[in-house]
């Protein structure tokens, strides 16, 4: 895999912050992002729109505005740590009192559901993958991306989402967690642009500090803010990503 990569474009949403402005302050000061707004996506058509929920509209949001009007050929990865787990929810508790749900609901609450939907509305022809691994969900997308990257591909798309959880899962969550998705365009490091590197080690014994944003947003912050590295400590891996200029 290549052993750099550069961001050429990224965008992201969140309630309260629609614009790179907006995401600028706010990765001076982070802080968690909770809210009812939602996009438009007036980019998708309406019969497909109507489909997807708040978290799919953000995610199809991001990556509509990412991705612009480059070639249809341009793969994607897209991860989220928990996926639609509210739609998830209803479903296991409509079987728990043994009530029949629809198959177009549970199509939509497969982990791949948002990006098949994606690749439906903009008739794209090119390699689709969606990842989910724990807390290192957005590192797992940026592996996949930089093998793309190291088979010929010329750019990938990275899309990373997720919401809060609902409550009967909150016991078990091990970071906090917030609405929000964001996405950038992965490739090849070109002359004078800044490089990023990501790289993976044996943890060792010292004790995971406790996060106070999802890790998800915690990258992105690392991508806007122009901070030198970051670490993230999971299960026996240590990820570290680093900015190179």
């Amino acid at each position: 895999m290549p052993q750099q990569f550069s961001i050429s474009d990224w965008q992201a949403f969140a309630p309260g912050i629609h614009d790179r402005a907006g995401w600028e302050a706010w990765a001076r000061a982070p802080s968690l992002l909770r809210g009812e707004d939602t996009p438009t996506l007036r980019e998708m058509p309406p019969l497909q729109r109507r489909r997807v929920d708040r978290l799919g509209r953000m995610a199809l949001q991001v990556a509509y505005w990412c991705q612009g009007d480059t070639a249809a050929d341009v793969p994607q990865v897209f991860a989220s740590r928990h996926g639609d787990a509210a739609r998830t929810l209803e479903m296991l508790l409509a079987l728990a009192r043994e009530e029949p749900f629809s198959p177009t609901q549970f199509g939509l609450s497969t982990h791949n559901a948002i990006a098949a939907q994606y690749g439906i509305a903009r008739k794209l022809v090119s390699n689709s993958l969606t990842v989910a691994a724990g807390a290192a969900t957005a590192e797992a997308a940026f592996v996949e991306a930089l093998g793309l990257l190291a088979e010929g591909a010329a750019e990938v798309l990275v899309v990373v989402y997720d919401g809060r959880l609902p409550t009967v899962y909150q016991a078990y969550a091990d970071e906090p967690d917030s609405d929000y998705a964001w996405a950038c365009r992965v490739a090849p490091v070109g002359d004078e642009q800044r490089g990023y590197s990501l790289t993976v080690a044996p943890a060792g014994s010292s004790t995971p500090t406790r996060r106070q944003l999802p890790h998800g947003l915690e990258v992105l912050q690392f991508l806007i803010a122009g901070s030198g590295t970051l670490a993230l400590q999971e299960a026996a891996c240590c990820w570290c990503w680093r900015r190179h200029d």
